[in-house]
């Protein structure tokens, strides 16, 4: 397995965890968790946003669950937050779609992670490219990147 560089830095600052590789063609939460054979309330996602300041803002959130864009702006302090383009994931955070870990982007951006995730041991996020979740303390990750636990996603419309 080739490390990552979110698993790198979670070797330097000696954060347990482990690396999960699976098929890079599944690249929707809901099936990367059956994969995992995990419940979609522990295998979360990562989002990048832009506040109307121009400030960029990371949502880490439940596969099964979609970003609330009124609430995360409410939890961010702005006045409204909209999704990044894709084609501007790469040149900005050094992670591709379906690949971004809140660990590791090429600067630190202001991070939230859903409240949920607090209530569990250990959570999966991206390890930092398509195909491949760690399995880690939502707490440490917390912790790493000074992120906040809050309230800010809906349900999933299907």
């Amino acid at each position: 397995m080739n490390k990552t560089n979110a698993l790198r830095i979670l070797d330097q600052k000696k954060i347990s965890y482990e690396a999960i590789e699976y098929d890079n063609t599944l690249t929707d939460g809901e099936s990367i968790a059956a994969v995992l054979n995990e419940k979609c309330d522990c295998v979360f996602k990562t989002l990048v946003t832009q506040a109307n300041t121009r400030e960029y803002l990371v949502f880490v959130l439940p596969v099964n669950k979609a970003l609330d864009l009124k609430k995360a702006a409410a939890v961010a302090g702005v006045k409204n937050v909209e999704m990044i383009k894709q084609k501007d994931l790469l040149p900005l955070t050094g992670y591709i779609h379906g690949g971004c870990s809140p660990v590791g982007m090429k600067k630190r951006f202001r991070t939230f992670i859903h409240e949920t995730a607090r209530l569990l041991p250990v959570f999966f996020i991206s390890a930092g490219k398509v195909g491949m979740q760690m399995k880690v303390s939502p707490d440490e990750i917390a912790a790493l990147t000074d992120a906040k636990f809050a309230c800010f996603a809906t349900e999933k419309i299907k």
